[in-house]
């Protein structure tokens, strides 16, 4: 048992300082620290796994003599446990930062430290060629829909799998399908990146898109029958509307990429010279960067196009301002107007239309006109086609298909198909 050497308070309270810190020991490593200033601070020395520490246990007379004596023999049951009594203080006083600062982020309306909406807006922020600057802010935009309002202010590292699928499942509940499975997706991706981050450890995510309900395939309408596309073509070349959108159909009939990347399309990707089309990566579905080589037909609706929108960013621009492309209403809405209805056809139809014809009457090889198409394509020994390969097949493709498409709108023998588009 430890013996006393300070009698009282008073002994405490009497003692003057000196030029000098000093002490007054109490025993058992327990003393007052008596500063120059006249403060008198509490100390506890002791040694644990080999090392000498020292922790402050108050300030007189705030903490008096017996509260001192108190906390000291508290201390030394921890090291007795092989506890230090330093690393308890550290953390109870991280928890508390970390309950001031969760408090502070509420009070100004942010998610809270840790949790899923900060760890998600976190990753959003960290850059990537996964993804474009367009669709990180539609996904947060989808998680600020259907997730933040239920998840955001839940701590990522406690969040369940029960929680993640009810969040999904009221997307799936309102015939959301597709975006339910997205949704769950880049859920996947930002319990990826906490986990890389060390903020959490499992993905509640990993088993549930085998429980997603089966997706319905729809295709896409479109034209493939040539009778018919000759019909189109010639109504394209009547149609009575907006310049620019004429030419986007015409161009769409040609180069048979996907609308987005069609409308998107600006004057430093396209190279009339050396007739050829540079789509970059970040407009590509499958993140890879495309070449469309162009036929002389082509280039000749874009020289014409050029004179017209040659001076700004976008091959399409919009009818309202030069300073974003046409809206990706535009097709739709043309080819409402010439009469063809949703079920007839839509602007990604052109690419079922090209794949068909191609195949089916051309006789093309189905690895070029899928290369064309910017899909999946494969060499034999398992690697990716680079936007280069097959280039002179692929050139004389499109120009086959240019050439062939002229034949019909000019009225030539054509065979019926009787397939259905893929």
């Amino acid at each position: 048992m430890a013996r006393h050497k300070i009698k009282a308070d008073v002994t405490i309270k009497n003692a003057k300082p000196k030029a000098t810190m000093f002490r007054l020991n109490d025993g058992d490593g327990l003393y007052v620290l008596v500063k120059p200033d006249g403060a008198k601070w509490w100390r506890l020395d002791y040694s644990i796994g080999g090392k000498r520490k020292t922790i402050s246990l108050g300030v007189y007379p705030d903490t008096t003599l017996s509260a001192a004596r108190k906390n000291a023999n508290d201390a030394r049951e921890l090291v007795a446990a092989g506890t230090d009594p330093s690393d308890i203080r550290k953390a109870a006083k991280q928890e508390l930062a970390k309950r001031l600062e969760a408090e502070r982020r509420i009070d100004e309306g942010l998610p809270a430290a840790g949790s899923f909406e900060e760890v998600a807006r976190e990753w959003a922020t960290v850059p990537t060629d996964k993804r474009s600057d367009a669709q990180t802010e539609r996904i947060i935009r989808w998680m600020e829909k259907d997730i933040f309002p239920w998840l955001g202010r839940r701590p990522i590292n406690e969040i369940t799998t029960p929680e993640i699928d009810a969040a999904i499942q009221r997307i799936v509940d309102r015939g959301a399908l597709d975006i339910a499975r997205r949704v769950l997706w880049n859920c996947g991706r930002i319990f990826g990146y906490a986990a890389k981050k060390g903020y959490s450890q499992g993905d509640p995510t990993a088993r549930l898109c085998e429980y997603m309900p089966s997706k319905k395939i729809e295709h896409h309408a479109a034209i493939i029958d040539p009778k018919a596309i000759s019909e189109l073509l010639r109504a394209i070349d009547g149609y009575q509307g907006n310049f620019v959108t004429k030419c986007a159909l015409r161009l769409a009939a040609l180069f048979f990429v996907r609308p987005g990347e069609l409308r998107k399309a600006e004057w430093t990707e396209i190279d009339l010279e050396k007739a050829q089309w540079n789509i970059p990566a970040a407009r590509m579905k499958m993140r890879q960067p495309h070449l469309v080589p162009l036929c002389t037909q082509a280039v000749e609706h874009l020289r014409e196009l050029h004179a017209l929108t040659g001076g700004g960013r976008y091959v399409f621009p919009g009818a309202r301002t030069d300073d974003r492309p046409m809206s990706d209403n535009a097709i739709l809405a043309a080819l409402r107007r010439m009469g063809y209805a949703k079920d007839e056809m839509t602007g990604h139809g052109f690419r079922a239309m090209a794949r068909t014809i191609l195949d089916e009457v051309l006789g093309v090889r189905p690895d070029f006109i899928e290369h064309q198409l910017a899909h999946a394509v494969r060499d034999p020994n398992g690697r990716a086609y680079n936007r280069t390969a097959h280039l002179s097949e692929r050139r004389k493709m499109m120009q086959l298909w240019a050439d062939y498409l002229d034949k019909l709108k000019a009225g030539a023998e054509v065979i019926t198909l009787h397939v259905q588009a893929a």
